[in-house]
């Protein structure tokens, strides 16, 4: 055990870089001691199903079922329902496995019953043998939209329909100010065992800033007397995956892991760059920021557990 009895770790999570951290953790925390949080404003209803990648992603991620190839979805999938669905003329835009199916299948039925999406979250980690707490960031529907030149489009039609294809503008949060905090986060920053909250390398404006934009959230984040850290998920001024490299771009700032910093700047007490970005550092560290340098590249399981090590030791475990 490298936290001491009774300390615990909030990690908040996109998809397939905000997993790949959170199963690091995972491995090095007792289960009791890791909450991770994931974005649900990319959550959308498609063929009448509530689809909810990134925190589905998280989930077989920790449960040890996802395709390690493509980073989301599940190992050893199958397509023969949605090759039957566009035989029929239907849409198929959004790969939806047949095994995954079975998910959003029983997630869209429990909702429709009247449970929460924390309780069905919390019913099929336990079917699937997740023992780390998973919440939604939220039980409420909040939903990403991408601001472009040519107009403002869902987030799941501009990042998989137009594969991020249109010039982004900007980002809005449908439902965000009715939306509220699940309340476990809440109970859990305004506790006294929280060790660290840890931002993993999502990207900032469509995983991590829903999350962040919750009422209520930033300040009781401020109010929280435990470190508060940041991994960058942009390495040697490129996205390790997904569009934010190509987002910060197109806002006019710079494609770096100091943009990132920046754009956390009075929140976050460390920063945490890839060994490539050392000579970021300094420039970091400037503006009023703790730095850390490790290898934030999580290639191999090794990987993923030795910087959830590094962090666990920035947040004041042992190692």
């Amino acid at each position: 055990m490298i936290l001491a009895p009774g300390k615990k770790v909030l990690a908040l999570s996109g998809g397939v870089g905000g997993a790949k951290l959170a199963l690091g953790l995972a491995r090095v925390l007792e289960p009791e001691q890791l909450t991770v949080v994931a974005n649900t404003a990319d959550d959308f209803e498609h063929l009448g199903l509530h689809i909810a990648p990134d925190l589905d992603t998280v989930m077989y991620t920790l449960a040890g079922l996802n395709n390690p190839q493509q980073g989301w979805g599940l190992a050893g999938e199958s397509w023969q329902c949605l090759d039957a669905l566009a035989a029929l003329g239907g849409e198929d835009w959004f790969r939806l496995g047949d095994k995954d199916l079975a998910t959003h299948l029983q997630r869209t039925e429990q909702l429709r019953q009247g449970r929460s999406l924390s309780q069905v979250t919390r019913d099929l980690c336990g079917k699937l043998g997740v023992q780390t707490r998973l919440l939604p960031m939220t039980d409420g529907p909040v939903r990403t939209m991408v601001q472009c030149a040519a107009g403002e489009m869902p987030f799941q039609q501009y990042f998989v329909r137009e594969q991020c294809r249109p010039v982004v503008t900007g980002f809005r949060f449908d439902g965000i100010e009715s939306a509220r905090p699940q309340p476990e986060i809440l109970q859990l920053l305004q506790g006294q065992e929280l060790a660290a909250v840890i931002i993993c390398p999502s990207n900032p404006f469509v995983s991590v800033d829903p999350i962040l934009k919750l009422p209520g959230l930033r300040q009781a984040l401020l109010d929280c007397s435990c470190p508060l850290i940041a991994v960058s998920p942009i390495v040697g001024g490129e996205a390790i995956k997904g569009p934010a490299a190509k987002m910060l771009r197109e806002l006019g700032r710079e494609v770096s892991a100091a943009a990132v910093a920046e754009h956390y700047h009075g929140l976050v007490n460390t920063f945490v760059l890839d060994e490539d970005d050392a000579t970021l550092a300094a420039g970091i560290r400037a503006s009023g920021m703790d730095v850390t340098v490790a290898p934030t590249i999580m290639r191999s399981l090794d990987d993923r557990e030795q910087l959830a090590r590094v962090l666990i030791d920035v947040a004041g475990g042992e190692t």
